[in-house]
């Protein structure tokens, strides 16, 4: 008899939870990232967009993770590379929190984006137009932790969690 025939159901095996976290993990967090820039009209500085990109890139392997059985060699290698572009961002976040701190010097130099599409007059008016966001300062923080301290603190764990779960072996 199965065991959703019985009711029973069964844990799911360490790889295939270090999977699930390896691509929900960093969804989670650029969905935040994004609903707090486009819903809580928080703008992204140049350090946030660098963290940013290192969770999309984390979703690429995650997604391929479920292209194959979790306890597969290949599996396990595509959550790996996850979990790597995940503790990136979460490096990211150590430097961009100390940077918020005055642990770390900033950025000495303008990094406003602009795209160079028109003319000269239109360049001009994108960069006076655009907001001026600071990457040493604070724009929210929670129990006293910046946005990128959250990040942070979420993804070098959630990273040490993967890895201790993609290399724990099935009972």
């Amino acid at each position: 008899m199965s065991s959703a025939a019985t009711g029973v159901s069964r844990p799911i095996s360490p790889a295939s939870a270090a999977r699930l976290i390896a691509f929900f993990l960093p969804l989670a967090l650029l969905a935040g990232a994004f609903g707090s820039e486009y819903l809580g009209g928080l703008y992204p500085c140049e350090m946030c967009w660098w963290q940013r990109y290192a969770h999309m890139a984390a979703l690429v392997p995650g997604a391929l993770a479920f292209t194959a059985p979790a306890e597969t060699t290949r599996s396990r290698a595509l959550i790996l590379l996850a979990a790597l572009a995940i503790a990136i961002s979460g490096a990211i976040g150590v430097y961009h929190a100390g940077v918020e701190a005055k642990i770390f010097q900033g950025f000495t130099t303008c990094t406003a984006l602009a795209t160079s599409d028109g003319s000269t007059a239109d360049l001009l008016k994108q960069i006076m137009n655009a907001p001026i966001i600071r990457c040493d300062q604070v724009q929210w923080s929670f129990l006293g932790v910046s946005m990128a301290g959250w990040n942070a603190i979420i993804s070098l764990s959630g990273a040490a969690l993967i890895l201790i779960l993609n290399l724990a072996k099935r009972r």
